[in-house]
């Protein structure tokens, strides 16, 4: 009995740790996304422990993780900050995620079956009521929600994830417009546009669509750096 209730007492420090990872990694993905922490920002380990009120090695777990998806960028001297990018870096980015993206939705058959419009017409209303409630988290997560669906029907789960890859490495880029209007506007077009144009057989109107739906954010970063040379 003793054996079991130290596993016991194990598996649930265990079990707390990691759900105080998880914690502080959507926290910190959260401040980035709703640009609290702007692109360049330092990421001081006491800075973070004492906003989440969580353990150094949460913390440092939730940079690790960052670091990984390309969102944080830990430089010697310096530590981790937020990534920033030049404006070369931007526009290399954006050719390889464009590339991906078209030929994702090359893939999808069209008319698209009404089991994947209704989902995102679905996901469509989401988006649309966090937009009017000014939700940013839900804005975000409906948001990638309604493109992993869209991506998902081209039957490449290896393209899917690239695509993934490439969405939360663009998050520092993508994070500012999560909060305007105008930008949230167009993109609730869109992606009607996106539903109408699923249902009809010009896969390279699609295509082109959902290229140019991404060329916002970018622009919008671009005008930044220039603004700041």
């Amino acid at each position: 009995m003793k054996i079991s209730s130290t596993a016991s007492k194990a598996e649930t420090v265990a079990s707390s740790r990691d759900d105080e990872q998880t914690q502080v990694i959507r926290r910190l993905e959260e401040d980035i996304i709703f640009g609290r922490f702007a692109p360049g920002s330092r990421l001081v380990e006491d800075t973070l422990m004492a906003r989440y009120e969580a353990s150094r090695h949460s913390v440092r777990q939730a940079l690790f993780e960052l670091e990984r998806q390309g969102i944080v960028l830990r430089e010697k001297n310096i530590g981790a900050t937020v990534r920033s990018y030049s404006s070369d870096e931007v526009r290399q980015i954006y050719e390889v995620r464009e590339m991906l993206t078209r030929q994702a939705v090359l893939m999808i058959p069209l008319p698209a079956p009404p089991a994947l419009i209704e989902q995102l017409r679905a996901l469509q209303a989401h988006y649309c009521s966090f937009a009017d409630k000014g939700d940013l988290r839900g804005i975000h997560e409906a948001n990638d929600a309604f493109h992993l669906a869209l991506f998902g029907a081209c039957g490449n789960p290896y393209l899917v994830q690239s695509l993934l890859n490439y969405m939360k490495l663009t998050l520092p880029i993508r994070a500012k417009n999560l909060a305007d209007a105008e930008g949230l506007r167009i993109s609730q077009q869109q992606h009607d546009m996106m539903i109408d144009l699923l249902q009809r057989r010009d896969s390279w109107a699609l295509a082109q669509l959902c290229v140019e739906h991404m060329r916002y954010s970018k622009t919008d970063y671009l005008e930044r750096i220039a603004e700041n040379l």
